[in-house]
């Protein structure tokens, strides 16, 4: 049985050793379009998290039997074409949902209390102040109105925080299909027009494709906080930066349309928006989960082929 995985790096500092329990392991780092082919024509069960398996890699992996996706979206995968070949394919779910509630936090206090610029200016300029303090107009989160769209696991986690910080719950489900009765449903214009914070918790799918166009951003009122950490192309990237120039708008972004992000994507020059490389899902806890969920996953479809 041999065992390749494709892109380890995106995984971290975790343990393989025990995979070897399984027989052959071939680990590589990172794997580029081109060397796909190659790296598991011999492969029995490849590991990927955002190399991209399609038709013509799966037509020329002839001994391929399990595709482990290191990750909860399947959309790097032809779920579809696998089947056909007679290919099992597994992902994970669950295992980052705390880490992305925390980093959802993050974010969205980092922006509201205005963290980076208060760092720069204690760093550079409170040593000439004349006073002890230095204000700038920042709110507390209690009696405002939190938006959230998409209320899966991570949307409810959020949701749940949210009222602790004493704020008002709403929420729109991009499937229509979620419901609550702790928090109130509502269509996505009215969320947007109402809601002081936002925060995307959706995957990236017809439904949600460039949900939050420039129409739909236009909705949001001044001073409102809109963070992604659901899926990039959710949010139109080119639409966000028109608005955050008209607009005194801010925005906290985990994911983007392209990853890695463009070197001249607009949103990396503006001073009203708080990045972070799609690393929400990544803290120690979630990738040792994620790991474990690998191997049970493997060892299952070793002993009993599903």
């Amino acid at each position: 049985m041999k065992i390749v995985f494709l892109d380890a790096l995106s995984l971290g500092n975790v343990d393989f050793e025990r995979f070897k329990e399984f027989g052959e392991v071939e680990i590589y780092q990172t794997t580029d379009k081109d060397e796909t082919i190659d790296r598991i024509k011999d492969a029995d069960i490849i590991v990927t998290n955002k190399v991209v398996i399609d038709n013509s890699v799966l037509d020329n992996a002839k001994r391929l039997k399990f595709i482990q996706i290191a990750a909860t979206g399947m959309n790097n995968v032809d779920i579809e074409y696998a089947k056909k070949k007679g290919v099992i394919v597994k992902n994970v779910a669950g295992y980052s949902t705390n880490a992305v509630v925390q980093h959802t936090f993050a974010l969205v206090l980092g922006l509201i209390n205005k963290i980076c610029y208060f760092d720069k200016y204690t760093r550079n300029e409170y040593s000439n102040s004349k006073i002890f303090t230095h204000i700038q107009n920042w709110f507390e989160i209690k009696g405002k109105i939190w938006g959230i769209i998409g209320l899966g696991e991570i949307g409810k986690g959020v949701a749940k925080l949210a009222k602790s910080f004493g704020a008002e719950v709403v929420y729109y489900s991009t499937s229509g299909k979620n419901n609550s009765d702790e928090f109130k449903r509502v269509e996505l214009e009215e969320l947007l027009k109402t809601s002081v914070i936002i925060t995307i918790h959706a995957p990236l799918n017809e439904n949600t494709k460039n949900l939050l166009n420039y129409e739909k951003l236009s909705l949001l009122q001044e001073g409102s906080i809109l963070v992604n950490v659901g899926r990039g192309g959710i949010i139109n990237e080119d639409d966000l930066s028109k608005i955050l120039k008209e607009k005194n708008i801010f925005a906290g972004l985990d994911v983007f349309e392209k990853e890695p992000v463009n070197i001249d994507n607009p949103l990396l020059k503006s001073k009203k928006v708080l990045l972070t490389p799609h690393m929400a899902w990544s803290s120690i806890e979630a990738r040792k989960k994620l790991m474990e969920e690998i191997y049970k996953n493997i060892e299952k479809f070793i002993k009993s082929g599903n």
